[in-house]
C-alpha cells in the first residue's frame, strides 16, 4: 500500500560533532535531522528516507518520536561530519569527513507518494543522477544543492564545481543553495546575476541562504528577509532549518514573499541555539510582528 506524505524527505543522518575552539559536543545533523525538525514542528506529514550503520539507528529516535515515518537502508557506515568552528569567527567553518553512508539507490526508494520529495545532501557522491531522475519521476523535486558541490580534498569537505549541474537542474523545482555555492554554480560573483542565471537553467523557485538572511528567486522577482538574531550558537543546520521553512509555508499557501518571511524568523530563532529548531510556532508568528 503506497504511502501519502506532504514531504519525503532523503538524505544522509550525519553522526556529527560540533567543534568549537577546543569544545567537542556529539550532534545529529543533516538535512534529515535539521529540515525534519521543522516539517515536524509545522505540522506536516513527513516520510524520512535515509542510509546508516545499524548500530546508529538512535539518530533517528527524535524525528521518529515527533512524528516521522522513517525508512531506513542499513548499510556498514553512518556519514559523519566534523564541523570545526571558532567563536573569532562564528559564520565560518572547516567540514572533516569521518564516514560515509554510500550513495542512494533507486531501489532504496519506499513506496509512498508526496507533494515533494526534498533531496537534502550533505556529501559528494550521496546522489547521482540516475537516482535523482528516479525521484523526479515520483512528483516534485526539492534540492539542498550542497552536497554536489562537495568534494573531498583529503578528509576535508570543499566546494567544488558540479559536473552534471546542466542535466539535473531541469529536473529539479525548487533549489537550495547559500551565497558562495550560488557562486560556484552559476560562475557569477554578484549573488542576484547567480540567481537569474540558476533560474534561467530549470528550476522555478531558488533559495539562498547567507550570514545576513535569506533571498528566493521566483519566477524573476526577487524576496529578501534577514535574520534577527542575538547570537549564531545554532549556525550548524541554518541553510536545511531555512529551506524546510520556505518550503513548509509555500505547501501550505503562502506566497512566496510570506514564506520568505517566516523562514527567516524561524531560522532566526533557531540560530539561537544549538541543534534543530525547537521552539513553537507561536514564537515564530511574535518574531515576525516585530519585524
Amino acid at each position: 500500500m503506497t504511502k501519502l506524505f506532504d514531504v519525503l524527505l532523503i538524505g544522509h543522518i550525519d553522526k556529527g560533532r560540533i567543534i568549537l575552539d577546543s569544545q567537542i559536543q556529539g550532534l545529529a545533523g543533516g538535512a534529515v535531522y535539521f529540515a525534519g525538525m521543522v516539517y515536524l514542528a509545522v505540522g506536516l506529514k513527513l516520510g524520512i528516507l535515509t542510509r546508516l550503520a545499524r548500530e546508529d539507528v538512535e539518530l533517528l529516535t527524535e524525528l521518529q518520536e515527533n512524528g516521522a515515518c522513517v525508512f531506513p537502508v542499513f548499510v556498514p557506515k553512518t556519514t559523519a561530519i566534523d564541523n570545526l568552528l571558532s567563536k573569532s569567527s562564528p559564520h565560518k567553518r572547516r567540514l572533516i569527513c569521518r564516514g560515509f553512508a554510500g550513495t542512494f539507490q533507486s531501489d532504496d526508494l519506499p513506496l509512498a507518494s508526496a507533494r515533494i520529495f526534498h533531496l537534502g545532501t550533505i556529501m559528494p557522491d550521496e546522489i547521482d543522477l540516475s537516482f535523482l531522475r528516479a525521484v523526479a519521476e515520483r512528483g516534485p523535486v526539492a534540492l539542498d544543492a550542497q552536497g554536489c558541490l562537495r568534494r573531498l580534498v583529503g578528509d576535508e569537505l570543499v566546494i567544488s564545481n558540479w559536473s552534471w549541474a546542466n542535466q539535473a537542474l531541469p529536473l529539479v523545482e525548487y533549489l537550495k543553495v547559500d551565497e558562495d555555492e550560488a557562486r560556484v554554480l552559476a560562475g557569477k560573483d554578484d549573488y542576484l546575476e547567480a540567481l537569474e542565471n540558476l533560474g534561467g537553467r530549470g528550476p522555478r523557485e531558488i533559495i539562498l541562504t547567507h550570514s545576513r538572511g535569506v533571498v528566493v528567486w521566483y519566477k524573476g522577482k526577487v524576496h529578501k528577509a534577514r535574520f534577527c538574531t542575538k547570537t549564531v550558537l545554532g549556525r550548524s543546520g541554518r541553510g536545511d532549518t531555512c529551506f524546510a521553512a520556505y518550503l513548509s509555508r509555500r505547501l501550505l499557501g503562502d506566497s512566496p514573499e510570506e514564506a520568505t518571511r517566516f523562514a527567516a524568523a524561524l531560522t532566526s530563532l533557531k540560530l539561537e541555539r544549538p541543534g534543530p529548531f525547537r521552539g513553537s510556532l507561536k514564537e515564530v508568528h511574535h518574531l515576525l510582528e516585530l519585524v
